[in-house]
């Protein structure tokens, strides 16, 4: 079963591709109705309560399973493959943990303003790319969450459309997270909020 993904998308290898637990799949459609169910019912668990342990690789791999995980065998596990983005599988566990800790280290000394340690946040994550897929909807399900119980903060905006599906809201998306990788946060911090 292959799907096509939108620019920038991570694809699935084919082993992936049959981590699919709902073999009545078909489309791409089907798949992104059945992924957005998952995610509804994930973004009501996470912000039903606060969550201490948010800032750990456990919870970072339980936030996928909860988002993906009725519809992928290997929701909330690291990915085992090379992929078009993303920092090498064997160093995933590692770079994730520094990532938490340092997110935690700008909180508590405030090393940035609100907004700033999020996009931070955010795009390392995206960069890290710990799973097969999900990884854009799961760091900014994860980045809402820490702007709004660790830094009392309204959640982002996203630049206000879809940005899953290919279009001009992702475009921009997609070149924000481009131009962070060149250590610009400008266009990445007006996207968050448009």
């Amino acid at each position: 079963m292959k799907f096509d993904a939108p620019e920038g998308a991570t694809p699935l290898d084919p082993n992936e591709a049959e981590g699919l637990l709902l073999t009545h799949i078909t489309t791409r459609a089907e798949l992104d109705r059945w992924e957005q169910e998952n995610i509804a019912e994930a973004e009501a668990w996470a912000f039903r309560r606060a969550h201490p342990d948010l800032l750990t690789d456990g919870f970072v791999r339980r936030l996928h399973k909860r988002m993906f995980g009725n519809v992928w065998r290997w929701a909330g596990l690291y990915r085992k493959t090379g992929k078009n983005i993303g920092i090498s599988a064997w160093d995933i566990a590692t770079e994730l943990r520094k990532l938490c800790d340092d997110c935690k280290t700008w909180i508590e000394h405030a090393s940035y303003p609100p907004d700033e340690i999020a996009a931070h946040f955010h795009h390392r994550l995206t960069a890290i790319h710990p799973f097969a897929n999900g990884n854009g909807r799961h760091a900014r399900l994860m980045t809402d969450m820490i702007l709004v119980y660790l830094l009392k903060q309204p959640r982002f905006t996203w630049g206000s459309g879809n940005i899953v599906s290919a279009g001009d809201c992702r475009k921009h998306y997609i070149n924000a997270l481009r131009a962070a990788d060149k250590f610009d946060y400008e266009p990445l911090l007006a996207f968050v909020r448009s």
